[in-house]
């Protein structure tokens, strides 16, 4: 016979603790199927960027060199669902030109080149907040699913749905947007070493640019991507100071602005361009180790309520022991050290 306590199920904030622990181990297995699965996949980031720059370099040329006007009303031919659906915004008028104009250069941001895209990002954040709204209040208060939920709980599991349709879209291009802007952010200082090594070889700028995304290509493909596409556009545009403000309009970050202001000074006045980059190479790389040296000195603050869980059970004394206090040792006392090593070698 059982005992009472071994039959009886462990509870902690209403939550079965055995259940809740079999539907973690479950996720924590699908989990790692995926990134099994994930790695198992070989993938060629520079194909796909690759041939959108060929198309991007395509319609450069052909929007040139087109002499008829049937050729370039082939170029520019429409999706008919994306009119469709510009004419349906259009005559409800809910199509803002400044709203278009915000998506389109976040879309351009996220290394989303698809302009009529955006009318579908402002089709869908109408559309589904109605379609899963409507959704979750039919299986809510019209077919009575949860007939146990208090009032506020069933407000709550329509508005939650209702909220989330309307930010999907946001979300998911911020996000992508944020992960290439980091991935941007990481390469600029390897990139203006390089553009000042090609300016003082005697490259051109359009040169430069191509010869550096050919170099960090592999490192930093988006970097890469977006010189690759700023050299083409260098090469065919008819005003080179347009190819150099569409890189820092496609790409969210205060050192390409400051790169390409510099790039335009430089052509406009005759300045020395090796030395302005070298400038602006050297204070990005501080940049980016100041930016290292706060996330360090924001880790004991953060490791603060992770501590505390830690400290209060015995059985987890241990493992804090040997794992987590070494480490914040070292990342408190790393940088002081290094600084006091400094001031007493110089």
């Amino acid at each position: 016979m059982t005992s009472a306590a071994e039959a009886s199920p462990l509870y902690v904030m209403g939550v079965d603790v055995v259940w809740a622990a079999t539907m973690l181990a479950a996720i924590g297995v699908a989990a790692l199927v995926f990134a099994i699965y994930q790695a198992s996949l070989v993938r060629d980031p520079m194909l796909r960027r690759v041939k959108s720059l060929n198309e991007r370099r395509e319609q450069l040329k052909a929007g040139i060199t087109a002499s008829t006007a049937k050729r370039r009303a082939k170029l520019v031919k429409k999706n008919v669902t994306t009119n469709r659906i510009r004419s349906l915004l259009t005559n409800l008028k809910v199509l803002q030109d400044s709203q278009l104009k915000d998506v389109q250069q976040r879309l351009a941001q996220a290394g989303i080149r698809s302009k009529d895209l955006a009318v579908t990002i402002i089709f869908a954040r109408m559309v589904m907040p109605i379609v899963i709204g409507g959704i979750a209040a039919l299986m809510i208060y019209g077919l009575d699913l949860f007939p146990d939920w208090s009032p506020l709980k069933k407000f709550g599991g329509f508005a939650v749905p209702l909220l989330l349709a309307y930010k999907a879209p946001d979300l998911f291009i911020n996000n992508k947007k944020a992960k290439r802007t980091d991935s941007v952010r990481k390469g600029i200082p390897d990139a203006l070493d390089l553009l000042v090594i090609c300016a003082e070889a005697g490259l051109t700028v359009d040169a430069a640019f191509a010869r550096v995304s050919r170099e960090l290509g592999k490192a930093y493909p988006d970097l890469g991507e977006e010189f690759a596409l700023t050299s083409i556009e260098l090469g065919f545009l008819t005003e080179r100071r347009q190819a150099l403000e569409n890189l820092a309009y496609r790409v969210d970050l205060e050192a390409v602005k400051g790169v390409v202001t510099t790039l335009i000074q430089t052509e406009k006045y005759g300045t020395p361009l090796a030395s302005a980059l070298r400038v602006l190479s050297a204070e990005f790389r501080n940049e980016r180790m100041m930016r290292a040296e706060e996330k360090a000195a924001r880790l004991p603050a953060i490791m603060t309520i992770p501590l505390i869980l830690f400290i209060l059970p015995a059985i987890m004394t241990v493992p804090l022991i040997l794992f987590i206090l070494p480490v914040l040792f070292i990342v408190i006392l790393g940088p002081a050290a290094c600084d006091i090593k400094d001031a007493l070698v110089t």
